[in-house]
């Protein structure tokens, strides 16, 4: 199996559900970089790459809002689904996927979505 192909199946548990909170993240540190994983207030869990494209800020400490998340340095707000920047702002962040089983554990896939070209 070549190593590509095992960066892409690979998938890492990152604890219970309820351990992140509602409108917060939790921080999953990986060789890429770090990744937020976020908790809605509906329960959705949203997982993007910890850095702000305007000027790097740390996404994980931002303010949850809706499906959206507001960098704390220049309240740039990111669409947590997409990854992309709210008008007017501009660019975007790679988002991952999240999946959570029966038994309310999480677990995040180290493959971005594809969405941030470039940026990965």
């Amino acid at each position: 199996m070549h190593a590509a192909q095992q960066m892409k199946d690979e998938w890492v548990m990152i604890g219970l559900q309820h351990e992140i909170p509602q409108l917060g993240s939790r921080v999953v540190k990986t060789p890429q970089g770090d990744i937020a994983v976020f908790r809605a207030a509906d329960d959705h869990l949203f997982a993007m790459r910890d850095r702000c494209p305007h000027k790097g800020g740390p996404l994980s400490q931002g303010i949850v809002y809706g499906h959206t998340v507001a960098c704390p340095l220049h309240n740039w707000c990111m669409d947590m689904n997409k990854g992309e920047a709210i008008a007017p702002d501009e660019g975007c962040v790679p988002t991952y996927p999240v999946k959570v089983e029966d038994n309310g554990m999480v677990f995040l896939s180290l493959t971005p979505s594809g969405n941030c070209p470039g940026q990965a």
